[in-house]
């Protein structure tokens, strides 16, 4: 099944606990904003430590000297820490919203290596700059001081994963609703996110085992023990989520040129083009240890790209090494949801005197307001310990999948885990696992899951049985009218080997019914909704579909989707017989054997014509397949009803032949048809990323016009990305082909730097679609004989037509990130403007949650 291209896990999660935690949570908030400037020079100071005073509630003062601070709860006094300047503290009204402006006195005794460059009256440049000198050496050495520059490495390392709703005030946590949720409350400990108490709902650990080889270059991890908290399989997949919090929260790599983070990919401050898009400020250097150390601070030349802010620490010795870094992103950056977001790598000194990676942090606070009401935190520690450099490996230990999960690794008892962990973990961390088991047992908690899974998975569940989609339930066309539709599905509480799909329909236009049944058994005994797949599947299906069209589940169906644009009265009742296999591999290696009868009749404004014009009533034929998919590393969050793949930069291959069989089970016609794809996401850094797909098909044999190829073509006001946005319904056929899509997401790098339009946070889309095909004379109606007639409009006009020595061409320039949700199409038709019922321009919406 295809999933909905609007829904995202990262949605559902948010809804969960926004559903959970509905209410005012404002309470007594405290909020100061202001300007901390030089007290003798006027200029503004960036990165001023700002606390409130006796707490760890703190922030930083931006490149312009700019801050905002806020507390859940009552404040009374600011302090102010700025290196080279005296420390202040200036009382604040204890409630509501206020301005508070400073200025900063230097020290008697401050450093003469600090250089402080800030305000709008200084002009930077990257000339005669020694802080632009500086990356520049960092650069340089990168090679050198990676850990890929050793012959082999080995290490340990430790993760541990923590998400919680955040900024819950004790007003809201004292409501009745939470009386049998006390136990899960937790005083909130941070130094970036404001807020008194958090509640925590998820955890994850792991312990591994790590090898690097440099040549050949190899790698290999070794899960030797992991836990996380299990949320009951009805409502949440468990691998699943892991497997989406592991995309958002990826390893920082500094050294690498770009840093992906919250599904972004992150230009990075030592990258190779990092002076073009980055200030550098030499701000402290450390003498009291060897080697010294230079702190050097930097931030993006525009504030709204997709650029980190912080600072790094480089040896003073000629190597010019990282010995740590703090860094996180500007609040005017165009990135969704996303408060607050914190970086901390920290290194250490190995036998040889290089540095190597001791711990790295990412802290992210994620919220529909930008500082008030709940949010929800995710907290990644890596720890590394355990270091080995150029030791002999041998090479069983690369032999296999590059990562591998022990057969005991679930297994490991507390005691193993209090002897064997990298890290400390505090006794409120260590509770969650309980928490969370005892709040699944709550009835109230489960009542909430039930609602949230019917709103956003479609399914009421019923134990053995579900019901739904509900997005289904009603829908209409032309041919059909109005449509009802009710049917669902078994569930593992049924049988792990056996799972049933059904539904009934019926078109009060044509007043016929529709209906479908499907039998699977699953061959390993796991769900067959459970990465990796191997069933078998028998199913038949009476329905109608548009030509064209994938006839799936749950997509034309959809009530949104019965809403098009222009003639589309040609509908197919279709007959499928289908007996298939599927059988996919650990490395994401698949294949699918199928067996299919089809018989198909039109209806609407839809013939099938011999070239005698006698009607052809039915056309019947029955095919054998066979499907190769190849994805390597992939992953995805496996839903109710759909697969939901989370891109990312490696490619997915497809390729699929398909054999007609005359006089098999009533087959008419005997050909092939072979079709292949790839499809892969490009990351251009600060110029965002492409998806881009290569496809290309071609049948062999002489076939009409309903078994050739019929290009996905839309005639809904939806954009989408798999299809012609504006080509009719079975305007084009071809027995050979080739297409490209582009769709290109500049993520707001123009309009970052449009003053007033920057604020918005919208995003440039842009897209590019060409398809190049045509028919050989052997399936071309107008050539050979004993073909169908090529479809006509009840006027005479020709309806459908194959491709010319022209491609057919469209693209589209959007705005995407519209109330952080919308995306908007103009899309332009570029050529074969003469078919009739043709639009030229069209506008085109679609929803797409994205950070």
């Amino acid at each position: 099944m295809k999933r909905p291209s609007s829904i995202r896990f990262s949605t559902i999660l948010l809804s969960i606990f926004t559903l959970l935690l509905t209410g005012n949570v404002l309470a007594q908030s405290t909020v100061v904003s202001g300007t901390v400037r030089d007290a003798s020079t006027k200029e503004t100071l960036p990165y001023v430590s700002v606390f409130f005073k006796d707490t760890k509630i703190g922030t930083q003062t931006d490149i312009n000297g700019k801050y905002t601070i806020s507390s859940s709860g009552p404040q009374t006094a600011l302090s102010f820490n700025y290196v080279g300047y005296q420390t202040i503290t200036k009382n604040v009204l204890p409630s509501g919203t206020q301005t508070l402006d400073i200025s900063l006195a230097p020290s008697a005794n401050s450093l003469d290596e600090v250089v402080v460059v800030g305000g709008k009256k200084v002009r930077y440049r990257n000339k005669d700059n020694p802080a632009v000198e500086l990356i520049r050496q960092v650069i340089a050495h990168k090679d050198a001081n990676r850990i890929k520059s050793y012959q082999t490495v080995a290490y340990q390392q430790y993760e541990k994963m923590l998400f919680s709703v955040s900024n819950v005030s004790e007003k809201f946590k004292s409501k009745k609703m939470f009386r049998n949720y006390q136990f899960l409350f937790q005083e909130q400990d941070s130094t970036l996110i404001g807020g008194k108490n958090l509640l925590p709902v998820y955890i994850q650990e792991s312990l591994s085992d790590n090898y690097l080889s440099k040549d050949p270059l190899k790698s290999k991890s070794v899960v030797v023990a992991q836990k996380q908290v299990e949320f009951d399989a009805k409502y949440i997949d468990n691998k699943g989520m892991k497997a989406y919090f592991d995309r958002m929260y990826q390893d920082i790599d500094i050294y690498q040129n770009n840093i992906s983070v919250i599904s972004n990919d992150f230009l990075s401050p030592i990258a190779d083009g990092a002076p073009t898009f980055y200030k550098f400020f030499i701000t402290d250097t450390l003498k009291n240890q060897k080697p010294q150390v230079i702190e050097l601070s930097f931030t993006p030349r525009n504030a709204g790209d997709m650029l980190f802010e912080g600072k790094l620490y480089v040896t003073n010795d000629g190597q010019y090494a990282v010995t740590g870094a703090t860094f996180g992103v500007n609040k005017a950056i165009n990135l969704n949801f996303v408060r607050a977001l914190k970086i901390d790598l920290n290194f250490e000194p190995n036998a040889v005197g290089k540095y190597n990676l001791s711990k790295s942090k990412l802290l992210a606070d994620f919220g529909i307001g930008k500082t008030k009401g709940i949010g929800f935190t995710g907290e990644r520690t890596v720890t590394f310990k355990k270091y080995q450099f150029d030791a002999k490996l041998p090479d069983t230990i690369f032999q296999g999948k590059s990562k591998v999960v022990l057969a005991d690794a679930n297994k490991r008892n507390d005691l193993y885990w209090k002897q064997n962990r990298l890290d400390t973990i505090s006794a409120n961390q260590l509770k969650i696992y309980g928490n969370i088991d005892t709040l699944q047992n709550l009835p109230s908690f489960k009542r909430t899951m039930k609602i949230v899974t019917l709103l956003f998975a479609g399914y009421q569940n019923y134990g053995p049985y579900e019901i739904g989609p509900v997005n289904t339930f009603y829908s209409f066309n032309n041919v059909e009218g109005f449509r009802l539709r009710l049917g669902g599905r078994t569930t593992p509480e049924l049988s792990k080997r056996f799972y049933f799909e059904n539904y009934a329909a019926y078109g009060f236009k044509d007043e016929k019914w529709k209906f479908f049944l499907s039998g699977t058994y699953s061959i390993n005994n796991k769900s067959i909704y459970e990465f990796p797949q191997n069933y078998i599947r028998a199913s038949f299906q009476r329905d109608t579909k548009i030509p064209g069209q994938e006839l799936q589940f749950v997509q034309e169906d959809n009530f949104l989707l019965s809403f098009k644009r222009g003639v589309n009265d040609m509908l197919l009742y279709n007959d499928f017989y289908k007996v298939d296999y599927i059988k996919e591999y650990e490395n994401h290696f698949s294949y699918a054997l199928g067996l299919k009868k089809w018989s198909q009749t039109p209806a609407g404004g839809l013939s099938y014509q011999n070239d005698a014009g006698q009607l052809v009533n039915r056309l019947t034929t029955s095919e054998v397949s066979l499907a190769l998919r190849y994805a390597p590393n992939e992953k995805f969050y496996q839903g109710k009803i759909y697969r939901a793949p989370i891109i990312d930069r490696y490619p997915v291959f497809n390729l699929r032949y398909t054999a007609g069989l005359k006089g098999v089970l009533g087959g008419e016609y005997n050909y092939h048809n072979i079709m292949g794809s790839i499809d892969k996401r490009f990351y251009l850094s600060q110029l965002g990323y492409s998806d881009v797909t290569f496809e290309g098909g071609y049948v062999a044999g002489k076939v009409p016009f309903p078994l050739l190829d019929i290009h996905r073509a839309n005639q809904t006001y939806a954009y989408q990305l798999t299809s012609y946005n504006l080509m009719n319904f079975l305007e084009f056929v071809s027995d050979h082909y080739v297409s490209i899509s582009i769709d290109h997401n500049f993520n707001g790098f123009f309009f970052n730097k449009i003053p007033l339009i920057k604020k918005l946070k919208l995003r440039e889309v842009f897209t590019f679609k060409a398809l190049y095909g045509g028919l050989r004379d052997e399936n071309n109606p107008a050539v050979t004989p004993g073909l169908y007639r090529l479809p006509d409009y009840e006027d005479g006009s020709k309806r459908t037509y194959s491709l010319g020595k022209d491609p057919y061409i469209e693209g589209s320039v959007g705005v995407g990130n519209i109330f952080k949700l919308l995306r908007v199409d103009l899309v332009k038709r570029f050529n074969y403007l003469n078919h009739p019922s043709v639009s030229e321009w069209g506008i085109r919406a679609r929803v797409k949650f994205d950070f």
